[in-house]
């Protein structure tokens, strides 16, 4: 540890940290809309057809970082319009056109650098651009990749609603009057830059991770697009900074080690997001799963009465008897089902909304898609327990409204029971009541109760006579009908 301390102390160290700090924020930062225009290839282009503008800038002015730097953003813009000249004039796929310039271009480089090192008086280390070279950070390598995540920030910040409507809306972008092709040469401009100031860090070819890993990192994590972006750029940080003290820790090349740390982020992140990762989704999957379980056991009883027992329940359902009992004590925690295992007024209403939306469906295949009676009850049986209400109501008002099902059962009707209502909370559930109620008469009957808008409230109990609440320190009950159509809100 001592060992690592002073490495990080040495010149060389801080010089490399600080540059790839800078240059991680600016990748993270532009890496967002390269990603989410689907551009990713292109970014890799530009970081491989820069070699021939860094072989002609050092035959014309030497080792220069400036030179490097004009030469290499001349080179990205060449390569971009050459690029965009064959998807537009040239029968070929743009995926292929990318590939097309982008080799051709890294290929010229290559051929040019090679020439050039086996001349005498002059070398030009080639893997030192392709990996990166900490060792050779300057002071110019620093001021040029601040100027460039400057710059960075500076566009994003004036230009940012031209980038958010040309990247999610392009079609809507141009009935406005706002160029695509020149947002889309901007960026390209602004890649280029960032790819030149990455040239000594992590170089060319891992360039590309530092402006993909990060950003789709960051796409896992959040759902807005200002978000994504100060996260992309805290986590091109951190994968420089870890990436780093990796690297001088286990004495390896910092570039890959940069690349790795990134990666290693972006699984963990993909396992771990709390919306869009690997456990969310097997959670939310469970309890789908559960949910679809504890609707079946509801039609079941709804169906059945007082005629059944757990063996029997668990035979028709084709589960377990731990498996049913385990939901029903769930559907019992949620005023669903009593102890004694029949449903309550909650439960009889939930029984309602599944038969209807089950009728309604075997409706709608018999009259618009024509199949046979004997064909409609396992996909309805499915679809019940994902149909919505807005989807219900438009099926019933394409068929007419019908009364009965193609069995001749009857369709109940629709519920009247509000989706936000506070009749679909459970006992224990904390809530405030909405300031934006369905009708003046609610609001008015809230004040007769005492309940004001916004006053917090808990379900105490949920029974025939009502729903019993506790707010202000008293207990108040109020009616089944009336909780119905009260609104709440998440306290």
């Amino acid at each position: 540890m001592s060992d690592l301390l002073h490495t990080l102390g040495t010149e060389w160290a801080i010089r490399a940290l600080i540059t790839s700090m800078l240059v991680g924020t600016s990748c993270g930062l532009l890496g967002c809309f390269i990603v989410l225009r689907n551009m990713s290839l292109i970014g890799d282009a530009l970081s491989h057809s820069i070699l021939p503008g860094i072989y002609v800038a050092f035959m014309l002015v030497g080792y220069s970082t400036l030179g490097f730097f004009a030469g290499s953003v001349v080179a990205g813009i060449i390569t971009a319009l050459a690029i965009t000249w064959i998807q537009h004039n040239v029968k070929t796929k743009n995926d292929a056109a990318i590939g097309i310039v982008f080799t051709a271009m890294f290929s010229l480089g290559v051929m040019g650098i090679s020439r050039l090192n086996n001349s005498q008086g002059n070398h030009l280390d080639l893997k030192d651009f392709l990996f990166g070279n900490v060792l050779g950070i300057s002071n110019e390598d620093i001021v040029l990749s601040a100027i460039v995540m400057a710059y960075t920030i500076a566009s994003i910040l004036l230009f940012y609603r031209y980038f958010f409507i040309t990247t999610f809306q392009p079609i809507i972008a141009e009935t406005m009057g706002i160029s695509t092709q020149t947002i889309h040469y901007f960026l390209m401009l602004m890649l280029s830059f960032a790819v030149v100031a990455a040239l000594r860090s992590v170089g060319v070819i891992l360039v590309v991770a530092m402006l993909i890993t990060p950003a789709s990192t960051a796409m896992l994590l959040s759902h807005k697009l200002r978000t994504i972006l100060w996260i992309s750029a805290l986590l091109g940080i951190m994968s420089a900074i870890a990436g780093l003290v990796l690297a001088i820790a286990i004495d390896t090349t910092p570039g890959p080690a940069m690349v790795v740390v990134s990666t290693l982020l972006f699984f963990m992140t993909a396992i771990a997001a709390p919306e869009r990762g690997l456990i969310a989704k097997w959670w939310r999957q469970k309890k789908q799963r559960s949910r679809i379980v504890g609707e079946d056991i509801i039609k079941f009883l709804a169906h059945k009465g007082k005629n059944h027992n757990d063996d029997t329940m668990a035979a028709s359902l084709n589960l377990s008897i731990q498996a049913v009992r385990s939901n029903i004590k769930d559907l019992i925690k949620q005023n669903l089902v009593t102890a004694e295992g029949q449903l309550t007024v909650k439960g009889n209403h939930k029984a309602s909304e599944l038969i209807r939306a089950h009728r309604l469906w075997e409706s709608y295949q018999v009259s618009d898609m024509g199949l046979q009676t004997d064909q409609i009850h396992d996909d309805a049986e499915r679809l019940e327990h994902h149909l919505t209400q807005a989807d219900l109501d438009e099926i019933d008002q394409q068929l007419g409204f019908p009364q009965t099902d193609p069995h001749g059962s009857p369709i109940p009707p629709k519920p009247d029971v509000d989706p936000v209502s506070m009749f679909r909370m459970r006992p224990q559930d904390r809530g405030k009541i909405s300031s934006i109620q369905l009708h003046q008469e609610i609001e008015s009957a809230l004040w007769e109760l005492g309940l004001m808008p916004k006053t917090i409230f808990q379900i105490k109990k949920i029974d025939e006579n009502g729903i019993e609440v506790i707010a202000n320190r008293q207990s108040i009950l109020i009616p089944l009908d009336l909780s119905k159509k009260i609104r709440w809100e998440k306290a």
